[in-house]
């Protein structure tokens, strides 16, 4: 402890010296220290221009606002979670390239349905310069990278773990297939003592008797929620019920809509959740085609015009008599179909490429296409059947390890910041911080 104190000691007379080098001008630009985190601070100006975005955007969905201390403590404790997020990236030698943010920004862009020179702008109206919008997002990438090192590459998935899922979500009697939840945690730290465990089980406790009485939940979450999603009154939002925590599974389960769960224990502290809004399940009934091909690739020998000339022949042999299956099997590249003369089994909507979707979907029963390109080369195509497929099930299957995945990400990440956190040395160092 020693140790730290004396480098945390060390840091700010460094920083005291540097302000006393420069204009009185420069020193209110760079204002102080409001929180030193390991071997790096907080400067109240960065906590400022933090705590104006959050305002802004909080006052769009929210009319009452907690005091300017309470928003100001839980984006403080949001900027050293991700301060020791990027220490530790940096420890390990992770890195974001330029090209990296490059493409990050181009799919925003496209995701919007902009140019960048208008998302530039759009930001650049919002008050976001965008070379600061660029290191973001590159924090939030290299973050990411981090997470999927540290956590989510070390999540194991078991059978049992598959089996489980789909017992609970193929016989739960409600056909739930998604739920608005609100969250309050009361944090104990790792190792906590059996009094720290009682003064949060306390806390909680106070807590719910206090929504009982008619309190408003997302106030008290902005107040005295330990959560990562505080600052939004806790809201979790729309969560389909294959992705509930594992945690909360057994208790939203037995909840109506609007009513609160009594306080849940496990490793990180006492959760408290309100189940605000269902959505029911209706069976998903896809349209799916059954259908064959045959594929030419194009490369330095076969050209685009080749390719297509070869499948009008075998287009116009087919037409005369000739086997689809057979010529499939001695002319297509698609190795994997050719085999069975084309074949490519039932296909559902998202299983093809756009370009082969919309083809196939454009032809009647038995019909065979004009060649067309995609991606992969140059194809013709003859749809076989069509049919109405209920894939409730079939989805679920497909989607149980995918979703197994993202709900033990999420438990594992909370863990790993809450155990990143305790062993940091943080110190806050104004217990009274002004207005921006």
């Amino acid at each position: 402890m020693s140790e730290r104190f004396s480098t945390s000691s060390l840091l700010l007379l460094l920083c005291l010296l540097l302000f006393s080098t420069i204009s009185p001008a420069a020193v209110k630009e760079l204002d102080y220290i409001v929180a030193i985190v390991n071997d790096d601070v907080i400067a109240k100006s960065e906590l400022d221009n933090k705590t104006r975005e959050m305002l802004a955007q909080m006052s769009q969905k929210r009319n009452n606002l907690p005091p300017m201390k309470i928003i100001q403590e839980q984006i403080l404790e949001r900027m050293i979670a991700k301060r020791l997020q990027l220490q530790a990236a940096n420890r390990l030698g992770l890195s974001v390239d330029d090209a990296t943010v490059t493409k990050a920004i181009a799919n925003i862009a496209e995701t919007n349905n902009i140019t960048l020179l208008q998302l530039r702008e759009t930001l650049e109206a919002d008050g976001i310069r965008f070379p600061l919008f660029r290191e973001q997002l590159r924090e939030d990438i290299l973050i990411n990278r981090l997470k999927q090192k540290e956590v989510i590459n070390r999540i194991v998935i078991t059978e049992q773990d598959i089996k489980n899922f789909l017992a609970r979500e193929m016989g739960s009697s409600r056909q739930r297939t998604a739920v608005r939840l609100l969250h309050i945690l009361i944090a104990t730290p790792e190792g906590a003592s059996p009094q720290d465990v009682q003064a949060a089980k306390k806390r909680a406790m106070e807590i719910h008797q206090e929504l009982l009485e008619g309190g408003d939940f997302s106030e008290l979450a902005i107040r005295h929620s330990d959560g990562r999603q505080a600052l939004e009154g806790g809201d979790l939002g729309w969560v389909e019920t294959s992705r509930i925590p594992s945690l909360f599974t057994s208790v939203v389960d037995e909840m109506e809509a609007d009513t609160i769960s009594t306080p849940i224990r496990n490793a990180s502290g006492f959760h408290i959740v309100k189940l605000a809004e269902v959505k029911g399940g209706q069976k998903m009934i896809i349209n799916q085609t059954h259908a064959r091909h045959i594929l030419i690739n194009t490369n330095e020998i076969v050209s685009d015009d080749e390719a297509r000339q070869r499948l009008e022949t075998l287009r116009t042999r087919i037409i005369n008599g000739d086997g689809f299956e057979t010529l499939a099997r001695s002319h297509s590249d698609d190795k994997a179909s050719a085999i069975k003369g084309g074949d490519l089994g039932w296909t559902s909507p998202g299983d093809l490429v756009p370009q082969f979707e919309e083809q196939m979907n454009a032809m009647a029963i038995d019909q065979i296409s004009q060649p067309f390109k995609t991606q992969f080369g140059w194809h013709i195509v003859q749809p076989l059947e069509r049919r109405q497929h209920d894939s409730t099930e079939e989805v679920l299957k497909n989607k149980a390890r995918q979703e197994i995945q993202k709900q033990k990400s999420e438990e594992a990440i909370e863990l790993w910041l809450r155990r990143l956190r305790d062993e940091a040395y943080v110190e806050v160092l104004l217990e009274e911080l002004s207005p921006p």
